[in-house]
Parts: C-alpha cells; sequence; structure tokens
C-alpha cells in the first residue's frame, strides 16, 4: 500500500474517533473530551491533506 494511502486511511481513523470522542464530550458533559475530539479530528483532516500531498509526488 502506498504511504499517502496510508496516510488517508489514517487521517479518516482519526476524524472518526475525533467525532466520537467529542459527542461523547457533549453527552457525558465533558469539556475536556469534547476539547480532545476536536484535536484529533484537527490531527485527521491534517494527515488526510498529508496524504494527498504525498499522493501529487508518488505520481
Amino acid at each position: 500500500m502506498e504511504e499517502s494511502t496510508k496516510d488517508k486511511i489514517q487521517g479518516n481513523v482519526n476524524q472518526a474517533t475525533g467525532t466520537a470522542k467529542e459527542k461523547i464530550g457533549q453527552a457525558t458533559n465533558d469539556p475536556g473530551m469534547q476539547d480532545e475530539g476536536t484535536v484529533e479530528k484537527l490531527k485527521g483532516k491534517v494527515q488526510e491533506k498529508v496524504g494527498d500531498i504525498k499522493k501529487v509526488f508518488e505520481d
């Protein structure tokens, strides 16, 4: 599997995990968990974009 594909997959996983943490934080009124989820979603978005950039240079 190409490195860019791995980055994109991991980015999507991080975004999904972040979304889940945000929802759990909202449901349990835990701002720390919400913030952790927001950070993880952002990390996933960045990682997905890194995968997009790597894809350009792999071709």
